[in-house]
């Protein structure tokens, strides 16, 4: 098992509430562009159709019952469960330009449109006709679609993911990482930051200390704010500037005398020792 596909599986995307799902995969530019962000789009309605009921899988051999194409067989190449469709290879296409430009009009190629799930029908591989088919249990106890009119069972299909591997047919090489080790828990959760924990695994020792920082307060109010100043840019070296109170007795001195002050206040300064 690849080490990709094992953090393919436990990425998980963060949608909105009101995403619409289409022909592209969550997070790439072309869904970007159809759901840009800060933007709403209209809900879609679904038919609901759970888990244990869905039996169209890629790979699979369907016929075609609806559409341009009604009566033609194809083989399902995308799955969207979030839509219920279907996407056939060379089946119910339109054609698109891509690569456009000023001076040229682009190329056009065929894309397929996606299908309902009602619009098609697993082909029954005794008389490749369309047929209805139910989930049953073999005597093994294995879960598998069976046809109502043969009663010939359906396997599901061996179909590559997008990195082209078929899970089924898969074995490790010798550079590849083994489950087990790859599930295997070796992070021990420490107090130190990551900094730290390089440093220790390196073997760099730190002689370097901070230097201390004196700070002149006249008032408590000062020194809060001078404080909370400081852990905004605790390097660097400036005048506290007083307060907008401290200010007005700066500049009208004889206010401050009249309440009984004892002249003006001095501006807190940020300072080392020599």
């Amino acid at each position: 098992m690849r080490l990709s596909a094992l953090l393919a599986l436990a990425s998980k995307v963060t949608l909105p509430r009101d995403y619409r799902y289409g022909m592209s995969r969550p997070g790439s530019l072309a869904d970007k562009r159809k759901n840009p962000p800060g933007t709403r789009r209209r809900r879609v309605a679904v038919e609901p159709v759970s888990d244990e009921e869905w039996h169209l899988f890629c790979g699979d051999r369907v016929e075609v019952l609806e559409g341009k194409d009604a009566g033609k067989q194809g083989k399902v190449v995308q799955v969207i469960r979030q839509r219920n469709w279907v996407v056939l290879e060379g089946l119910n296409t339109h054609y698109r330009y891509v690569g456009k430009t000023v001076d040229s009009r682009g190329t056009m190629i065929p894309s397929e449109a996606p299908l309902l799930h009602r619009q098609v029908k697993l082909v029954d591989p005794v008389d490749r006709k369309p047929t209805d088919v139910e989930w049953r249990f073999t005597e093994a106890g294995e879960r598998v679609r069976v046809s109502t009119r043969s009663g010939r069972i359906i396997p599901k299909p061996e179909f590559p993911r997008a990195d082209g591997i078929v899970p089924e047919t898969w074995t490790d090489g010798p550079k590849d990482t083994s489950v087990e080790d790859a599930l295997e828990r070796t992070y021990v959760p420490r107090l130190k930051t990551l900094e730290e924990e390089v440093m220790e695994a390196m073997g760099i020792q730190e002689t370097r200390r901070h230097k201390k920082v004196y700070w002149a307060c006249r008032s408590s109010r000062s020194r809060r704010w001078a404080l909370s100043t400081s852990l905004r840019s605790p390097s660097m070296l400036f005048t506290v500037s007083p307060s907008p109170r401290d200010m007005n007795r700066e500049r009208w001195p004889w206010s401050h005398e009249r309440e009984g002050g004892d002249g003006p206040v001095q501006r807190p300064l940020c300072c080392q020792p020599p």
